[in-house]
């Protein structure tokens, strides 16, 4: 019992390590997080817990717990970047755990450990902790959900960490939640998805356990294939053992199992309540913005030009499962192997790969498409490439050690290219910064190491120093890279003259503002468009000059936020008294923001030659 609960606490340590460590290192950054922020912040000042607000303008994109978690945190820490960030490195610690309930469960303790420490390491998992977005909610009410399917149907497991057993399901040859109050209990947490980020939280981890049950519940049948043609049969074995996966009465019963009515009746009593009441107060607009325009609009076309191909997701993949990444084909190959050869931990590799293979068949349909998608199956990712490891580990893979070696390749180019890279782009963006470069030393070192390691037959030594290496490379780049890239964004000056001229200031916007300076304005910024007054500033890239300057007349202080560009259509018809407070560049733009105004709001005296900042 010591072992386990040193285990735990281990891996704790780690995730924290891998999270928290300067969670608010770096200021929100657009678009999602300083919008997302900003909505809690305005939920905030008016009391409101339903209708979600950004600019003073309804917010439709994301259901409210995102809101909830943040405003909650603000009560707590204040406002502030690490009381926005707070609720999803905290989720993401939750999702740790739960992967580790499953691993332990499925697999043996030894897998549950190093999956976790897998998925506090990989690239888009870490990006979605750090961030205050709604990928995080998501993916812990997914995970949770999944975890509660698998505790309350398998058994605990006797045997030590080190054996290799098959799992036991509580009521045998029952592969589904035994009680009315554990399926309960799993949809009201999928329930809670829905109001992470819509449907997809509870739809899609309902059909990872249809999935698995499909496959784990068909019956067996007699298709030994004979002597000739032995590769034709199987084939068709594989074939039809796929559709008989869907025969309508194989499909209708495992409907009935998965008790699909109390999954309904559970989320409509989680989620509905509040769906109903901002429906009711913004008169529908928030049902049509979000299910109209934000769901059937993103399955149907590619919104905001996220686009991509049938392989978009394995791509995707490769890169945010970084640097696990390199085991992606050994750690496949090994699971489906070991699936066909009735290994004991075979459904546990159904299950992980029934979650993967959801995820990225039902997000390929999709026309929209962005990588944190799928990201909910990354701790099946994890569980995988734990297996893997624990296998290689103990020197019982099935996979050649090449393979491994052939990942290892991969590893020291990329640390080539940010050894490399990383400097030469500094140079143009981010003078001064060069010296993140360093962060290509991790993984060559780490790959050289693990290479050594390998020669030497050392496999154990093999995964203990990779994993060493993946939490290096996510405390230094979030520990000292990422705040070191954010002292470039000096658009950050224009809200600083904003709070020195006053709270009564009103702030405009002609042409495209990044919703950061709304946030950090602390006030509504108004769009000065010729179709209203008050409208959406995000992307706008058509104003009225005549529009600026009468906002800009107006007895009460006002500045007008606009670009280079915009400035140049503008000039003619400003007042005489507005003159250039600040000018800045964008972040990884060619053009720069301005900020307008009347110099009286600073009490300067030659504000042309004193206030332009760089």
């Amino acid at each position: 019992m010591w072992h386990v609960d040193r285990t735990v606490f281990l891996l704790i340590a780690i995730a924290f390590l891998a999270l928290f460590v300067r969670l608010d290192g770096s200021r929100l950054w657009d678009r999602d997080e300083t919008r997302n922020a900003r909505c809690a912040v305005e939920m905030q000042q008016r009391d409101d817990w339903v209708v979600p607000t950004f600019n003073d303008e309804l917010r439709d994109a994301k259901p409210v717990l995102l809101y909830w978690l943040i405003r909650c945190s603000y009560a707590i820490f204040g406002i502030n970047e690490f009381a926005a960030r707070f609720p999803s490195a905290l989720l993401g610690l939750g999702t740790i755990l739960a992967t580790y309930m499953i691993g332990r469960r499925l697999f043996n303790v030894q897998v549950g450990f190093i999956a976790g420490v897998i998925l506090s390491t990989s690239l888009m998992f870490e990006v979605a902790s750090h961030a205050a977005t709604p990928d995080a909610p998501l993916i812990f009410c997914s995970t949770v959900g999944l975890m509660i399917f698998v505790l309350t149907t398998f058994k605990p497991s006797e045997a030590s960490s080190a054996n290799r057993t098959a799992p036991e399901t509580r009521i045998p040859g029952k592969m589904f939640s035994p009680s009315w109050r554990s399926a309960i209990a799993l949809y009201a947490v999928l329930g809670l998805g829905i109001l992470a980020k819509g449907p997809v939280g509870l739809i899609l981890p309902t059909a990872v356990i249809g999935m698995f049950l499909l496959i784990v519940n068909l019956p067996e049948r007699n298709n030994a294939p004979g002597p000739a043609k032995r590769i034709w049969n199987r084939v068709r074995v594989r074939l039809t053992g796929a559709l008989r996966c869907f025969a309508p009465a194989h499909f209708f019963r495992t409907c009935m199992q998965m008790r699909l009515l109390t999954a309904t009746l559970v989320a409509l009593a989680v989620a509905g309540p509040w769906f109903y009441l901002v429906g009711i107060r913004t008169e529908g607009a928030f049902w049509r913005g979000f299910f109209i325009d934000e769901h059937f609009g993103r399955a149907t076309s590619a919104m905001e030009g996220h686009s991509g191909g049938p392989f978009y997701y394995v791509v995707a993949i490769l890169v945010g499962f970084f640097p696990w990444s390199i085991f992606a084909t050994p750690m496949f190959v090994s699971a489906f192997c070991r699936t066909a050869r009735r290994d004991p931990w075979r459904v546990g590799y159904l299950f992980a790969l029934c979650w993967v293979g959801v995820y990225l068949a039902l997000f390929s349909l999709a026309a929209t498409k962005l990588p944190s998608y799928v990201t909910p199956c990354y701790p099946a990712l994890a569980l995988l490439c734990s297996c893997f490891l624990f296998h290689f580990a103990k020197r019982t893979s099935l996979i050649p050690q090449g393979w491994v070696t052939s990942g290892l390749l991969v590893l020291l180019v990329v640390g080539i290219v940010f050894l490399v890279g990383l400097p030469i782009t500094a140079h143009f963006f981010l003078p001064g910064e060069m010296w993140i470069g360093v962060l290509g030393v991790l993984p060559l070192a780490g790959g050289v190491l693990c290479f050594l390691l390998l020669r030497r037959d050392r496999p154990r030594a093999f995964v203990v120093s990779y994993a060493t290496m993946a939490v290096l490379i996510f405390v230094t780049a979030f520990g000292f890279v990422v705040p070191s890239v954010d002292r470039h964004r000096s658009s950050f000056l224009l809200t600083d003259i904003i709070h020195r001229s006053g709270a009564q200031t009103e702030v405009g916007a002609f042409g495209p503002v990044e919703p950061s300076l709304i946030f950090y304005a602390e006030r509504p910024v108004q769009g000065l468009l010729r179709e209203s007054p008050l409208a959406p500033v995000a992307g706008a890239v058509s104003g009225s000059p005549q529009t600026v300057a009468s906002f800009l007349r107006q007895p009460k202080p006002t500045v007008v936020i606009t670009t280079d560009r915009g400035y140049q259509e503008i000039a003619e018809f400003l007042p005489p008294k507005t003159k250039i407070l600040a000018e800045v560049p964008r972040f990884f733009r060619k053009d720069k923001l301005l900020l307008l105004g009347s110099p009286e709001l600073l009490g300067a005296a030659a504000p042309k030659e004193a206030s332009v900042l760089r």
